[in-house]
């Protein structure tokens, strides 16, 4: 007697997967290019192009290995402190009524489920709570004095966790404090502290600025700058956008030279 052939849990992600498979080659029969099944599915081109070259049995299997965050995933952190403060004593009911009065919507079940895998120790580890490398820059290139306790507070603990970072961060303020105050005469030291041992993204910055050491010294001492300059040229490459294919140079020209 011949087994039936094991099939794959009809769960949302694989029907989607499916689906996004038989439309992609659909259109791809059509001779439709890349780009536009991307638009027309309102799909990024890489994922167009994965599941045109991807076989379905590889693509099926890689969505049902994925694994959903969930609606415990932010209350995890929670869940494995009272675990251990507690020795694994603590219930299932009642870490659910903890979290369900901290905004926990989900089953009880799952709560049961991350508990019993804690008590087996086969519990996924949860990730630390890093901020985005954009938020630390712009708590680093902020004055300190305009942080807030909390921001303050959690760029030490970036810094003490990086050393690069905490480099990065001392170079960075001091070049910005040459920038606000005008410090051109501190420029050819700073050069010389990061490419001795700031972080390689940086010493290649100090070596761009060595190669143009009079220049930039000159803009970091000086009143005078190009801004000005600068202003005018994107006045006019807006105006070239805003007519282009519409209207004549002679019209161009007048409202160029026609003061705003």
């Amino acid at each position: 007697m011949q087994l039936p052939v094991p099939e794959l849990p009809r769960t949302q992600i694989i029907e989607r997967t499916r689906h996004r498979y038989e439309d992609i080659h659909r259109l791809v029969e059509k001779a439709w290019t890349t780009s536009a099944i991307g638009r027309r599915l309102n799909l990024d081109r890489k994922t167009v192009r994965r599941f045109r070259d991807t076989d379905l049995d590889e693509l099926l299997a890689s969505a049902r290995d994925r694994r959903p965050n969930g609606v415990l995933e932010p209350f995890k952190a929670y869940v494995n402190a009272r675990f251990t403060e507690t020795q694994g004593q603590v219930s299932g009911t009642r870490l659910f009524q903890e979290i369900h009065e901290r905004g926990y919507r989900g089953s009880r079940q799952v709560v049961r489920k991350h508990l019993a895998a804690l008590r087996a120790g086969t519990a996924e580890p949860v990730r630390a709570d890093m901020p985005s490398p954009r938020k630390i820059t712009s708590w680093i290139m902020r004055p300190r004095e305009t942080l807030t306790d909390s921001q303050d507070r959690r760029l030490l603990e970036v810094r003490l966790a990086c050393p690069d970072i905490t480099r990065a961060c001392d170079l960075a303020r001091a070049f910005a404090d040459l920038v606000r105050h005008r410090r051109g005469y501190l420029l050819l030291e700073w050069i010389r502290q990061a490419e001795q041992d700031a972080p390689k993204p940086m010493q290649g910055f100090a070596g761009f600025l060595r190669q143009g050491l009079d220049a930039v010294t000159a803009g970091l001492t000086l009143e005078w700058s190009s801004g000005v300059v600068e202003g005018h040229v994107n006045r006019v490459k807006t105006l070239k956008r805003a007519m282009y294919g519409r209207a004549s140079f002679e019209l161009l020209r007048t409202r160029i030279l026609t003061q705003p």
